[in-house]
């Protein structure tokens, strides 16, 4: 037994020593760090990325920039050269930071090793040292720049310190060009850049003069619109121009500023990045929305001169082509509304941290979704089957649930039904696929109709159907009068039924063409056999019919 445990020790103590090989360290190792600039004061910690960056902070706006410099990994430098160009390059990175990086303190590691805590364990990375964290990632005419900060060991340190990384600090000179103040700063005062809050004294002054602007801008261009679209010569050109208008002033708006903080004004970062997310979020949903009204209403004028308004009286060609522009139309929505959110997640540099976010909590996000969106979803996949397989199409005459009427449009989540007395019922498409419905327009809009009598046994059915026939070959509503035909279907103590059937070439022309057939065939009764109205007949037992001839 004490040989087996010896044994599983020896096992143990050599995997574990195997790992600690494999393991990389939690810093670099350098052999000398930033040795041209002397000594770094005993007061600057660099000991976690959340010290050494606030250390760094502070002493730029301090106008430390020799302390600053100590936070820069210069060992792309020549060492004589450390000392004399350390200190502008923290400037420079200090106002890049300043106006283009809002520094998210509360998840910036405070720890040495800067592992991240996750007692759940739903982090991946949870419990690993890491030596390399990346703070922002920026974009120079389509090139990506990161600033990122690593751990660094040099001999004669007791402890591994935290710097901005040498090529952090090679991108400096290209960030602060891109970002940095531009040539109508010098023309302020130095009094306006003191500092309050948050901003400094002339962007508290340039704010407001530079949304109002905007605003006059945005007014100014939907005015434009509105008399373009007043003068276009075409229809479909002139209600294009009037929806468009809005969106498009907004994207007018949302661009003139994405040039202005481009090429002519650099805020701070507080404003900088809630100003461009929301400028890159107006612009995209501006142009989707201009895009999609003047779509609406191009199709809207295909579906006016081509189509017609939509009813039974329609061919199937023109209903099917009406509901596939329904169809198109979803569709595109679709697509643009898909395209907007991944330009607006790449524009944002959101797919690394909203992606990796949205995998590692994919169960959740899918249990979500399950039951928040179960109604929405099923909804719209119903409008996509309907759109793709036709089983109704729009102007299709359906009897649903008690209720005759006309599909009038098929929506994302709903359909709207117009009945033949102009009531509109609102039904969600999925509950409307999943219930049984008659669909009178499947291959054509003809309706057997029927006509149902009730009448006294001595009524004659041939002398009915002869009336019925000459009223049929008179009747405009009704087509294949050849087919129409009339039979007693029932009968009781109280009379007989007899139905009458005749094609129409539609349901509402169809209703209008029973009710006169109807009528004819009741004035035939009452003008000629008054007698053949159906009647209450009353039994007399035979014993009781003798007793009272007995009495007599």
């Amino acid at each position: 037994m004490h040989l087996a445990a010896r044994g599983l020790c020896t096992v143990a103590l050599l995997v574990w020593a195997t790992l600690a090989q494999t393991q990389p360290e939690a810093w670099y190792n350098v052999e000398d760090l930033n040795p041209g600039l002397g000594p770094p004061p005993e007061a600057l910690d660099r000991s976690t990325p959340r010290t050494a960056l606030r250390h760094f902070l502070e002493a730029a706006q301090t106008g430390d920039y020799e302390t600053a410099a100590h936070l820069l990994n210069l060992t792309h430098l020549p060492r004589d050269e450390q000392a004399g160009r350390g200190p502008n390059l923290a400037r420079k990175l200090s106002v890049v930071i300043d106006r283009r990086v809002w520094v998210d303190w509360l998840n910036l590691p405070g720890r040495p090793d800067a592992m991240i805590e996750d007692p759940s364990g739903k982090t991946p990375r949870a419990g690993t040292a890491r030596r390399n964290l990346q703070i922002k990632l920026l974009e120079v005419e389509g090139r990506a720049y990161g600033i990122r900060i690593s751990r660094y060991k040099a001999p004669g340190l007791d402890t591994a310190v935290w710097l901005f990384t040498p090529q952090t600090v090679r991108n400096i000179d290209v960030l602060y060009d891109a970002f940095g103040p531009r040539a109508f700063e010098t023309y302020i005062p130095p009094d306006m850049k003191a500092r309050v809050g948050n901003l400094r004294i002339w962007e508290w002054v340039a704010l407001p003069v530079l949304l109002a602007f905007l605003f006059g801008l945005g007014w100014l261009t939907n005015k434009v619109v509105s008399l373009l679209a007043r003068r276009a010569r075409r229809l479909f050109l002139q209600k294009a121009f009037a929806r468009a208008g809005v969106p498009l002033a907004l994207v007018t708006t949302a661009f003139a500023a994405h040039v202005l903080l481009e090429l002519g004004v650099s805020f701070s970062g507080a404003i900088t990045n809630v100003l461009r997310p929301a400028l890159t979020i107006v612009m995209v949903a501006g142009v989707g929305i201009a895009a999609l009204r003047i779509l609406d209403a191009i199709l809207d004028h295909v579906t006016v001169r081509y189509v017609g308004e939509i009813d039974d009286t329609r061919s199937v060609d023109d209903r099917e082509l009406y509901t596939s522009i329904y169809a198109l139309r979803r569709v595109i929505v679709l697509l643009m509304v898909g395209f907007a959110v991944f330009l607006v997640l790449i524009r944002l540099d959101l797919f690394q941290s909203v992606g990796m976010t949205l995998l590692a909590s994919a169960g959740v996000l899918t249990v979500l979704v399950g039951i928040a969106g179960q109604a929405v979803l099923g909804n719209i996949m119903a409008s996509l089957q309907i759109a793709l397989a036709k089983p109704v199409r729009i102007g299709d005459s359906v009897y649903f649930e008690g209720n005759w009427a006309y599909i009038e449009s098929i929506f994302y989540t709903f359909l709207r039904l117009r009945t033949w007395d102009e009531r509109r019922i609102v039904v969600p498409v999925k509950y409307f696929v999943s219930q049984p419905f008659e669909n009178w327009s499947v291959q054509n809009a003809h309706l057997m109709k029927t006509i149902r009598l009730t009448l006294d046994h001595s009524a004659d059915i041939r002398e009915l159907q002869e009336v019925f026939e000459k009223a049929v070959r008179a009747d405009k509503g009704v087509i294949q009068p050849d087919r129409a035909f009339a039979h007693v279907t029932d009968h009781s103590e109280t009379g007989q039924e007899m139905t009458f059937y005749v094609m129409t070439p539609d349901p509402s022309t169809g209703w209008f063409a029973a009710m006169r057939l109807r009528e004819h065939l009741l004035d035939h009764v009452r003008q000629t056999h008054p007698d053949w109205w159906p009647r209450e007949r009353v039994d007399t037992p035979r014993n009781e019919a003798a007793a009272a001839a007995t009495q007599e």
